[in-house]
């Protein structure tokens, strides 16, 4: 990490420590039925999100999934309106008409709400990024997709419109081993999913996901070339989904020397290690930012708990299919 400024690993750390403590808020309060329905926990993801958000600009587009929370707290999204959209309330991202990260988007922070079947935001996020093209505008859309999406007719569609045209586009593909209970090999006869942007023309870059470092740079090159109208780029993060599908999920069908494996390459401990070797980080460093994170999730929770449900009437308001 040479290249990448104590003040940039400063930032990621906050970020990355930040988003796994309101995972757990999340988990912990739907443990409690004040969530309800599903949760999807991004625990092992947090370099992969924050590096790849840091590398875009202020006016750059975003299309986050359900395991990109990071990604969503750096674009500008509060822990208190994430909050509040978990528990369904009016002061949520979607006032109240869900109770997840499906649809929490917010254009005027540049980010294009999560659509729950896969990888359909990819379609939206290459139609954002031909109207940057057209418009001649500085911009760069960036989208995600898992190893399972890897495998949908709409991954292949959006990659072949997004390298015929150019598009100002980078395509992040979240390799965590499973698409819900299917491993990799089961669904590809290929190891790595960044071999297929051959077929298309376009770079294809296979980075280790839980290292910030190497995804910030990665995503940060992407960026830059689309930028400059070089086109798009598919980058392949490989990483882990360290809890289940959801949190019914008891990732039962995962092998245990796997997990253990991943436990190892935490991207926390990875990046923590890093400041600790720059003299940016001890022990009473960290317990303080821990003590600031709780604080700041306790006043968001109190925040979300205390602001209303929405009015039944109002039910239809914004909602259009």
């Amino acid at each position: 990490m040479d290249e990448i400024n104590d003040e940039l690993l400063q930032q990621a750390h906050y970020w990355m420590r930040l988003t796994r403590a309101l995972d757990d808020r999340g988990t912990f309060l739907h443990k409690q039925s004040k969530i309800v329905g599903g949760y999807f926990s991004q625990i092992g993801h947090e370099a992969l999100s924050v590096a790849a958000a840091l590398s875009l600009g202020p006016r750059d587009i975003i299309a986050p999934m359900h395991r990109d929370l990071g990604a969503y707290l750096v674009r500008g999204l509060t822990p208190k309106r994430i909050l509040a959209q978990w528990l369904g309330r009016e002061t949520g991202v979607t006032r109240g008409r869900d109770a997840n990260l499906h649809g929490m988007g917010d254009l005027s922070l540049g980010i294009i709400g999560f659509i729950s079947h896969l990888p359909a935001s990819t379609g939206v996020i290459t139609g954002v990024a031909h109207a940057i093209k057209l418009k001649g505008e500085p911009r760069v859309a960036m989208c995600f997709f898992g190893d399972g999406s890897a495998s949908q007719g709409l991954a292949h569609e959006a990659m072949n419109w997004a390298s015929v045209f150019k598009l100002p586009m980078v395509i992040i593909c979240e390799n965590n081993q499973y698409a819900y209970s299917t491993p990799l090999s089961r669904q590809m006869a290929i190891t790595d999913i960044a071999q297929r942007a051959a077929g298309y023309a376009m770079p294809g870059v296979i980075v280790d996901g839980n290292d910030f470092a190497a995804v910030y740079r990665a995503t940060k090159e992407a960026v830059e070339r689309a930028r400059a109208g070089g086109g798009p780029t598919f980058i392949e993060c490989k990483t882990m989904r360290m809890r289940g599908h959801a949190i019914h999920d008891n990732m039962a069908y995962v092998p245990k020397e796997l997990l253990a494996e991943w436990e190892a390459r935490d991207p926390i401990a990875r990046i923590e290690e890093v400041l600790r070797s720059r003299g940016l980080l001890d022990d009473a460093k960290l317990a303080a930012l821990l003590a600031r994170i709780e604080a700041e999730l306790d006043e968001a929770q109190a925040f979300a708990e205390a602001s209303p449900y929405p009015d039944p009437a109002t039910l239809t308001d914004g909602v259009y299919a």
